[in-house]
């Protein structure tokens, strides 16, 4: 079961935006996308579950998206493992895990971690730090789409929504040298 973290630097660094357009580059897997936040969102439980399509929330948006399940996580640092846990026990293969989260990262170990930045400017999250010692790759809005070879690999897109042919390929080449 493939399990990705997608986390940024702050509010409005595009992490929704590209978890539904990796929903949408990998329809073949059954995703499970859950928004993990420390902030209260009112439900009664800490894990609440999305079942109508729409663009109102982050995890409306992962069900018009084509997510399996949609499921936001509200809790505080010494809550979330077990609550991880047992959601990850809850996807069996062939499912597809991804969190939006970057202290998610402090309980799992993931297959895949992409960091999605419109800007690296504005206020960062202490928590970023965490996500930029295991990000995999950054992934930043450009004019066009072209890969970055460096220290750390870098996909510049046209759009968080539709992947580049490149970057697919990348996340099934990544994805299935994980699951063999």
């Amino acid at each position: 079961m493939p399990v990705i973290v997608v986390g940024g630097g702050g509010r409005g660094a595009g992490k929704t935006t590209l978890i539904c357009g990796l929903i949408r580059a990998l329809p073949e897997i059954q995703w499970t996308a859950i928004k993990v936040t420390s902030h209260d969102h009112v439900n009664a439980t800490p894990v609440w579950e999305e079942t109508t399509a729409g663009e109102d929330t982050d995890t409306a948006r992962y069900v018009s998206a084509g997510a399996k399940r949609a499921l936001l996580v509200t809790a505080d640092d010494a809550e979330l493992s077990p609550i991880v846990q047992q959601i990850l026990k809850q996807c069996p293969p062939p499912a597809g895990v991804i969190f939006e989260s970057n202290r998610v990262l402090r309980c799992l170990s993931a297959d895949l971690c992409l960091a999605a930045a419109l800007s690296l400017k504005g206020e960062r999250k202490p928590s970023f730090d965490l996500l930029e010692e295991r990000m995999d790759a950054m992934v930043e809005l450009a004019g066009h789409d072209h890969v970055i070879r460096g220290e750390r690999l870098g996909f510049h897109l046209v759009s968080f929504e539709h992947l580049s042919a490149t970057m697919i390929a990348w996340l099934r080449e990544r994805l299935e040298a994980t699951a063999g």
